[in-house]
């Protein structure tokens, strides 16, 4: 999964995230999270590529994350 985080815009400012946890909560009552964490930066633009423990929903296209 591609990652744009707010505030990042180039690839130097990406690369501080590298191996940082990631968490995505489903919406609705169960709040099931699906976790997962940054690999690697993806293109010069600042976004990052997040590998997750199970795939994610197509619901969660568009969607934010937590970044820990």
């Amino acid at each position: 999964m591609i990652i744009e985080v707010e505030g990042v815009d180039d690839k130097a400012k990406a690369e501080k995230f590298i191996g940082k946890e990631v968490v995505w909560t489903a919406p609705g009552k169960d709040k099931n999270q699906i976790k997962g964490k940054i690999s690697a930066v993806h293109g010069n633009k600042g976004t990052i590529r997040a590998i997750f423990e199970r795939g994610l929903p197509g619901q969660s296209l568009g969607t934010e994350v937590k970044i820990a």
